[in-house]
Formats: structure tokens, sequence, C-alpha cells
């Protein structure tokens, strides 16, 4: 799988960190050194890279019959933090050193309170041909709740900016089950990130996650039957303006899937790189290791290349793969399990077919029903051990 890797690179700093967000983030200090830290990202990718090709070279030695060689980069996902506060040369220099593969797709993840005044052009010319705008919500009021730093409007104005720069593949990120948010307030959201006609749109429930502002000071959230409501609705707007559901919380128009979240997804390996970024890679032996870099900007910055690295119980492949695999709606084949974890499907297969009788998978292929889909954690959670 060497030659068809993903590659995340983070981006650590934002205007100002938001309520909600567990992400690795940090406010941005007064002085930054933008081409430091993108020297650092390269550093770091030239140290796994050489890591790399040392394991294609054992491949190949393994197995001669293989005629592929060498390592080559199918998506690439600038994400944050705010990847927009770098400015388009910066990752010019990034990817020029990047071995990329034909039509490569590479995202990078905009904050509209931070592209106002930004050419978009400039990001386009230097590769850049997916954008995902962080909109969250179209309503004034509900983005003030969140601690966002742009407004309704910024987001369109962002969005056409995008537009005119060039781009046509565009995502726009929103979310639902905000605080005090009604049924009408979430379509709405939805209505106007349709009236944009982005290729795709993220939309996802805010939940509340530990170690954040709002885990504190928790706010008052819709009640049970005003998130069924929403889900329900929203699905059906989503897709009557033909946006197909293909993960839980992912819509895209016909063709306009995310690339690089279906190889997460699908179990596939990535390499990441940049503060708190996160790899995973099945090895030449067949072993699967996650592997993560410092969360600290500063600590990154001081030597990029010290990663933390665990080996992946054999015994937990089984679940992660199901945490991913079945969040797709048409999940992926039974060979595509052998095929990433290394484990044979006989193993899990007494599990699968009750699960089955159950009605909560299908019998044809590595995927949940309807049902499945609803209960989707308690299905997860038949695979642990």
């Amino acid at each position: 799988m060497l030659d068809n890797l993903a590659l995340y690179a983070h981006f650590p700093w934002c205007v100002k960190k938001c309520p909600y967000c567990d992400f690795n983030s940090h406010p941005m200090p007064e002085k930054v050194d933008w081409r430091g830290y993108v020297d650092a990202l390269l550093i770091d990718w030239n140290s796994q890279n050489e890591a790399l090709q040392n394991e294609a070279l054992k491949e190949k030695s393994s197995k001669p019959e293989t005629h592929r060689f060498g390592i080559t980069i199918a998506s690439i996902f600038l994400g944050g933090g705010t990847p927009s506060l770098f400015e388009a040369p910066h990752f010019s220099h990034l990817l020029q050193s990047i071995p990329l593969a034909y039509n490569a797709e590479i995202t990078m993840e905009a904050n509209p309170g931070t592209t106002e005044h930004t050419n978009f052009s400039t990001y386009h010319a230097v590769g850049i041909n997916r954008l995902s705008l962080g909109a969250q919500s179209f309503s004034d009021a509900s983005l003030a709740k969140l601690g966002r730093i742009h407004s309704a409007d910024e987001t369109t104005i962002a969005f056409e900016n995008a537009r005119n720069g060039g781009f046509d593949n565009i995502n726009i990120d929103l979310m639902w089950g905000l605080p005090q948010q009604t049924v009408d307030d979430a379509l709405n959201d939805i209505r106007r990130a349709i009236s944009l006609q982005p290729e795709h749109i993220s939309w996802y429930q805010l939940t509340i996650e530990a170690k954040t502002e709002f885990a504190v000071r928790t706010p008052l959230l819709p009640k049970e039957q005003t998130l069924a409501d929403i889900e329900k609705y929203g699905l059906e707007l989503l897709g009557d303006a033909g946006y197909g559901r293909y993960e839980v919380s992912a819509f895209a128009k016909p063709g306009k899937a995310c690339r690089h979240n279906i190889n997460y997804w699908q179990f596939g390996d990535y390499v990441g790189i940049g503060a708190g970024a996160h790899g995973k890679l099945m090895n030449s032996a067949g072993q699967i290791w996650r592997y993560a870099k410092p969360h600290q900007p500063r600590v990154y910055l001081k030597n990029s290349q010290v990663t933390k690295n665990t080996l992946v119980d054999s015994q937990q492949l089984a679940v992660e793969f199901m945490m991913n695999a079945l969040r797709l709606l048409d999940g992926v084949s039974f060979d595509q399990f052998t095929h990433t974890t290394g484990l044979a499907w006989k193993e899990i297969e007494t599990t699968w077919l009750s699960l089955v009788e159950q009605g909560l998978v299908r019998a044809d292929r590595c995927a949940t029903t309807p049902t499945g889909l609803r209960y989707l954690d308690s299905v997860v959670g038949k695979f642990i051990n």
C-alpha cells in the first residue's frame, strides 16, 4: 500500500481556541516563524519518507513478484488549526517536495474569519485543488455561542472568493445540535449551505468533548426529540438537493466524495506530519503501527523527527477496522478487512453472522443495515476483543 498513501499535515495555530474544539489547536502567538514551521514539516516528511523507502525495499525483496516500487501520495489534507493562516508560498515549498500521484487530491481547511482578504487563486495556483470551509453555522447568534470569529456573511464571501479563485471542489463544514438550536434554525443552516452549491457538505452533530471549555461550562443543548427531528428533516433536505450520504456525517454530489477521508474509513495507511499529527502504517511484516508527533508546536519545532510509535495489538484490529469502515454507508468488501488488517475474515465471521441474524449488518459485504447504522456504537462494540 506504499504506492497509494494519504498524507495529513497539521497546522496547529488558530486566531483563538473555540470552546467546543478538542483538536490540537493553539492560540496564535504574537510572532510565528511560518517558514520555520514548514521547514520542520519537510524534515519530518523526509525522515518518514526514508523509512518508507526502506519498507518498500523490504517488501520488494520478500515479494519479488511485485512490480511496483517507490512512494506516491494519492491525497493530502492540510488541516488544523487554521492552515489558511499560512500564505500560499509556504504550501508551495512543502508540496514541491512530496511525490504526488497523478491527479492527487489536495485539500486545505480554511476559516472564513481569516480569509476575507485572501486571494484564493494563489492557493489554487500552487496545487491545492479542494477547499474545506469551516462555516459551522449560518446563524450569527449560533456562531457567537460557538466562539467563532466569523459571521455568516463572511462565509458566503469566502465561498464566492474561492469560486472566483478557481476552486471547483469545495466542502462546507456544518454542525447541528448547537446550543439552544431549534429545528428551523438547523434546517436554515442546511438551506443556506445548499444555496451556495458546494460539491460536498460535512454535517455533524456537536458533541461535548472532555478537556474543552464546553465540558467545564456546558451550554444548554437541544432536547432529544429536537435532535431527532433535526436529523430526520436534515437528511431529507440534503438528499433532495442531490447530496448523497456516503458516510455518517458526509454528503457529496456524484463523484465528489472526499478521497482522503475515504482512505481513513477504509482503514488505509496514511502518513502524519506536524505538531500532534498521527499516522498509521502496515509494515512489510504485516504489523500495523500507529504513531504520533509531539503536540506542542514549540516541542515539535525543536525536533520534528521525534515520534511515539505504538504497535496495534492484533486483538484490537477488528474493532479499529469496524470503527472506521462501518461509518461508510456502503461499507467495504469482506476482502478489504483481510487486506488492511492482515486478519482472516473467519476470525470474526461468527460475530458477523450473529449481527446479520439481528438485522444489523449486511450478509453480502462489510456494511451495516439502516438499523445497524442507527446503533453503530453497539455494533462496533461486538468486536471488542
